[in-house]
């Protein structure tokens, strides 16, 4: 399972049962949480997600609504026994304000901390299943988005073809890695005589808070779901150039150009109540767009 589920969707101030940003993506067994802002950990809680199995925590930006959420999530941690190492990735002076924030309350820290300060973009996760990628975004401070992608499957072995060319068995795994076998005699047999591909690798992008940047559409090319900042509606672009923000039809400007498969849309301003107009403006940009509504778990489907 591959999934993004939304713990909070709001901006800076939490208005109209709305919470500062949060996602938690689900990749199999390992869960990633995407910013951490006031009030995390009760959306956890109230969504039953197992913070046990968090294993990475992405943290975009210094702005409090994306990281007020942190300290308490890792005392909650202590005080609930937890062993295993948490890793976190963020703005280098992020590793000074936990530090400080552990000592001033003296907390026994039951578990070990890696801190990865983000400093240039590119690849900086890479696991069995999946690899993670940073990219910096134009916002008011430093600021980063995040593309999470699955690894690309292993072929399969084609049982139509495969037994015509006497491969050894042993040989299968490598043949699935894509790598072609030559014969005692020097034949050789290519791997796509006897493999089928298998699916494509899920992709999921989150962009941190940035003003309308076209070089974002390029980084995040081919997503499956892209989620993009929205905080004002389209009659407010002077606003949002003001605050480094993004409105409904400079996000769905982006995907439109990136061509990814599904928009999701959040970091709404406590100024609106109603969300609905945010879907309907981002929509005459690009159809395929959705509010990022909390406690839904949106999934990526394989190709």
């Amino acid at each position: 399972m591959f999934g993004v589920t939304i713990l909070g969707n709001n901006s800076a101030v939490p208005a109209y049962n709305r919470h500062p940003t949060a996602q938690i993506v689900t990749i199999e067994d390992q869960l990633i949480l995407l910013d951490c802002g006031e009030g995390t950990q009760m959306q956890i809680a109230k969504f039953k997600i197992r913070w046990s199995r968090i294993k990475y925590i992405f943290i975009s930006h210094l702005h409090g609504d994306h990281y007020f959420g942190l300290i308490g999530l890792i005392t909650s941690m202590c005080l609930m026994g937890r062993e295993d190492d948490l890793n976190i990735y963020g703005p280098a002076v992020l590793e000074q304000i936990i530090k400080i924030q552990l000592e001033a309350a003296d907390t026994n820290m039951s578990f070990k901390i890696n801190f990865n300060p983000l400093t240039k973009e590119g690849l900086i996760v890479d696991e069995m299943k999946f690899t993670v990628e940073t990219f910096s975004t134009q916002h008011r401070i430093e600021c980063h988005g995040f593309i999470i992608k699955e690894k690309k499957k292993a072929r399969k072995i084609n049982k139509e073809t495969i037994h015509q060319y006497h491969i050894p068995t042993y040989f299968f795994e490598k043949l699935k890695d894509g790598e072609d076998y030559i014969t005692k005699e020097g034949l050789l047999i290519k791997n796509e005589w006897v493999t089928l591909p298998n699916t494509l690798g899920r992709s999921y992008a989150f962009s941190g808070d940035t003003l309308y940047d076209e070089r974002i559409a390029e980084l995040v090319k081919g997503v499956q779901i892209l989620y993009h900042e929205t905080t004002y509606l389209k009659n407010m672009t002077e606003n949002a150039f003001k605050r480094f923000h993004s409105t409904t039809h400079q996000a769905a400007s982006i995907a439109l150009k990136a061509q990814v498969g599904k928009l999701l849309i959040g970091h709404f301003s406590s100024k609106y109540e109603s969300l609905n107009v945010f879907l309907e403006e981002a929509r005459e940009v690009f159809e395929n767009t959705h509010l990022a509504l909390e406690g839904v778990t949106y999934r990526l489907l394989s190709k």
